[in-house]
């Protein structure tokens, strides 16, 4: 191990090398402050459906569309963003976008409607799309190759610290201030970061850096757009049928369709689509993506579940929520060395199955169960989450050169975001209409479309009732108990289909002369 940390001295200057850990926590705060902000909107969702003016009255369709507006934005202008940091300086588009970060929470903590808040939601996207690939490129150009994988494992426990944070951060804020509290909070983190980031983070760029490319960045945000709101209006409308729904899913379909073939004739495409003829990067692409499919989908119907059916506070719902993240904490750094001993095939593949285990076994919940089998299920399902984020993105940041880290960032998280975006439009959708053909018969005719929505919609209705409303009740868990169900067995079916990817193509245990020279399994996906 000592033989190849002579040359690369040479390519981290000593005094970045010095300080690269603490660097990494600066990186991780900026990290911190994105993924906190979908962690703590988890908690809140329920509260922003409740009428004004404890909330907006959101529906459950505007309430999908708040998460999504973020994540679609942040999705389709990642690469955009990952080669302007490569280009102009990735500490000074990291700057930017926590700038920008920062003034969109905190005009999405003043909304005044739920239209207000999809807008400013949008554009804490745009500034997240900024922050996120650039922390990753700035974490591969201070760490030597031997270090990135151990870095990475770190970085990617902050991602649970950040989901353990959220939650409960967001339970203690709604206990005592406004909803729009859970973004206020942003902007102080963010100003810290601001601090920090300028007096320790060094400045790198790409020598040869890409060409921004404006079409394919409006040709995947369309796209995206197209499809997630025709799948989002088919559950509204519990109808997937509907030329309402077919239409826009269609069109998005033709025009990501457009958008590969356009990327694979372009001279600088935002995504270079011949990655993708290398399985086992493929493979580790899809299996982030359906990582975050999984969690997002669950954490958007399990909010429902503990504060609607088992009567949990939004505190008590976060502190629920910490087994799925203390796991992440825990196993996602020390990741990399079950894959040393096993591979990343039987690791990844192993924790695609726990994942789905877990998801079958959302289907089994009742109103009455004992919660601590909902912790035992978090706790496992952070457990996959962990030994399938780290070895996978490892896989991802190590297939390009580190002059073009930036843009192997950004497509790890353009595939993340997109995953957690379809996640919560697919799961969502599947719940809303679940739900809708379980209570429609309980309701009036008259009152059928807007109460039947969500449980939300349904428990509002049937307070404004008064007692003839309490007979609703009753019915209402038991619609969405099923629509839970339902809906966990498709997310159930999604991540088997991912563990059969993983198993068939992403490499085995490498060799153990590989590993003596100081590689890692990680060198196939070169190869």
């Amino acid at each position: 191990m000592t033989s190849p940390a002579v040359p690369a001295e040479r390519r981290v200057p000593e005094a970045v090398h010095r300080r690269r850990w603490v660097i990494l926590g600066v990186l991780m705060l900026s990290l911190l402050i994105v993924v906190l902000d979908n962690s703590i909107l988890n908690v809140a969702i329920k509260t922003i459906s409740t009428p004004a003016p404890t909330g907006l009255g959101a529906t459950q369709s505007e309430l999908e569309w708040a998460i999504n507006a973020y994540t679609l934005v942040f999705a389709g202008l990642l690469f955009s963003a990952g080669l302007l940091g490569d280009r102009l300086g990735r500490k000074k588009v990291l700057i930017a976008g926590l700038v920008v970060f920062g003034a969109g929470s905190a005009l999405a903590a003043l909304s005044g409607s739920p239209a207000e808040l999809i807008a400013f939601r949008a554009v804490m996207g745009l500034g997240a799309a900024f922050v996120m690939p650039a922390t990753l490129a700035v974490l591969m150009n201070v760490f030597e190759r031997e270090e990135q994988p151990k870095a990475i494992g770190i970085w990617a426990g902050g991602v649970g610290l950040a989901i353990a944070i959220g939650p409960i951060t967001g339970g203690l804020l709604l206990d005592h201030f406004w909803w729009g509290s859970v973004f206020l909070i942003n902007v102080p983190i963010v100003l810290l970061a601001l601090a920090l980031m300028l007096w320790l983070v060094p400045d790198s760029r790409d020598p040869s850096p890409g060409r921004v490319d404006p079409v394919g960045v409006v040709l995947s945000v369309v796209g995206l757009v197209l499809l997630v709101y025709g799948i989002i209006k088919g559950g509204e409308l519990a109808d997937f049928t509907d030329v309402t729904v077919l239409v826009p899913i269609g069109a998005g379909l033709a025009v990501l369709a457009g958008f590969v073939v356009f990327e694979a004739r372009s001279d600088h495409p935002s995504i270079d689509v011949t990655y993708f003829r290398n399985k086992v990067f493929s493979a580790a692409i899809g299996a982030i993506a359906l990582v975050f499919f999984a969690l997002m989908g669950v954490t958007f119907f399990s909010v429902f579940y503990t504060q609607s059916v088992r009567g949990y506070t939004p505190l008590q719902t976060g502190l629920l929520m910490l087994p799925l993240a203390v796991a992440q904490m825990v196993f996602a750094p020390r990741a990399r060395l079950v894959v040393d001993r096993f591979g990343n095939k039987a690791v990844c593949t192993a924790g695609l199955l726990t994942i789905a285990a877990m998801l079958a076994a959302f289907a089994t919940l009742d109103a009455d169960t004992p919660i601590w089998v909902l912790e035992v299920v978090f706790f496992l399902m952070g457990t996959g989450m962990a030994h399938i984020m780290t070895p996978v993105s490892v896989v991802i940041m190590q297939a390009l050169p580190r002059e073009k880290a930036g843009s192997a960032s950004a497509l790890s998280n353009t595939f993340r975001q997109v995953g957690g975006a379809l996640g919560i439009a697919v799961l969502g959708s599947v719940l809303s209409a679940a739900y809708r053909s379980g209570i429609e018969d309980s309701l009036p005719p008259a009152a059928r479309h807007e109460a039947g929505e969500s449980i939300e919609a349904t428990l509002g209705f049937a307070a404004k009732l008064g007692r003839e409303g309490e007979a609703l009740i009753g019915p209402a868990h038991d619609a969405f108990l099923h629509a839970m169900h339902v809906t966990a067995l498709c997310g159930t079916g999604v991540a088997l289909f991912g563990a059969v990817v993983v198993a068939l193509f992403l490499p085995g245990k490498p060799p153990e002369q590989q590993k003596e020279q100081g590689g890692t399994e990680l060198v196939t996906v070169d190869q």
